[in-house]
């Protein structure tokens, strides 16, 4: 065999006894994806649109052995979902880095499209940093960091695992964009984070600050004295909203939080994880050229808001 043959070979033969064809029923009837042991007691990882309205199934793993499942946690937001299988039948898979991939690396994915059960398709990252729409309730989040392959996803393929070429899973397949274009939410700090809320409480908890925005540059005195070249223009304040009750106005540009620099929305939602609910966080804003300093308090987001 080639070289390239060589690699896709040895990462099947790593990580497929550790994907599962799933068989999943609930309150909305059936239905099917596929899933990835992670855990030697048998903890899965799956897509949250998968589990949707589903509460228990099977996990069939590549050698036929069956196991029934439960689902410990979902989370739209982040499209990422937690099971539990009755009894560990297969090894779990290494978890990587999605954050270390490069543009136009060799990546396999491996699931069970259409009800083939594994499935291993093989391509380059074709982009890194996509964003992806999620939504759960009345709240609509981007998932940042999204890696864009050309290795072949189809229906089924949802919840199955895209590994590096040491076979490492840096990602977990969640779209079919089009033809020739997959998509997969990746495995990094910010989801390995959800991913042990999933399994500790069953949710994420997520704090909210109250604000809309979009990435402006700044001007080149600002930039020059912050070392930062864009910031976040604030272009909605929720009325009574921790933002708002720390004062922070439309027009302002917020250029750090916590000591972090926001060049964007992803990079204020990236911190907008459990652990900032309730934390006084400050807040740097470029207003009518001055820097201004403010500390807000972020509320847990509540489904219902």
């Amino acid at each position: 065999m080639d070289s390239y043959s060589r690699v896709v070979t040895a990462v099947a033969e790593r990580v497929l006894p550790s994907v599962a064809a799933l068989s999943l029923r609930g309150a909305r009837g059936t239905g099917a994806g596929s899933g990835v042991v992670f855990t030697p007691d048998g903890l899965l990882l799956t897509s949250a649109h998968v589990v949707q309205g589903m509460t228990t199934g099977t996990a069939t793993s590549d050698d036929g052995v069956e196991t029934p499942v439960r689902v410990v946690g979902s989370d739209p937001l982040s499209d990422l979902a937690v099971l539990r299988a009755d009894r560990a039948t297969a090894p779990p898979a290494e978890l990587g880095d999605a954050d270390v991939l490069r543009t136009g690396q060799l990546v396999v994915a491996l699931g069970n499209p259409l009800g083939l059960s594994g499935s291993v398709t093989a391509g380059i990252v074709s982009g890194l940093g996509r964003s992806l729409p999620a939504r759960e309730g009345r709240h609509t989040r981007l998932i940042d960091d999204v890696i864009q392959t050309d290795a072949a996803l189809n229906p089924g393929s949802s919840g199955g695992a895209l590994a590096d070429s040491r076979g490492r899973v840096v990602g977990v397949n969640t779209a079919v964009a089009g033809y020739g274009l997959g998509l997969a939410v990746p495995i990094n700090p910010t989801t390995r984070r959800i991913i042990g809320d999933l399994v500790s409480r069953g949710r994420v908890r997520r704090a909210w600050l109250g604000v809309a925005g979009a990435p402006v540059p700044l001007p080149p005195a600002t930039a020059e004295s912050t070392g930062r070249r864009q910031g976040l223009r604030v272009i909605e304040v929720v009325p009574g909203s921790p933002a708002g009750v720390a004062g922070i106005y439309l027009g302002d540009v917020i250029l750090s939080v916590a000591g972090r620099p926001i060049e964007n929305g992803q990079a204020l939602q990236r911190l907008m994880l459990g652990d900032a609910v309730g934390t006084r966080m400050p807040v740097t804003v470029l207003r009518r050229g001055a820097l201004v300093d403010v500390v807000a308090v972020p509320e847990e987001l509540s489904t219902a808001r």
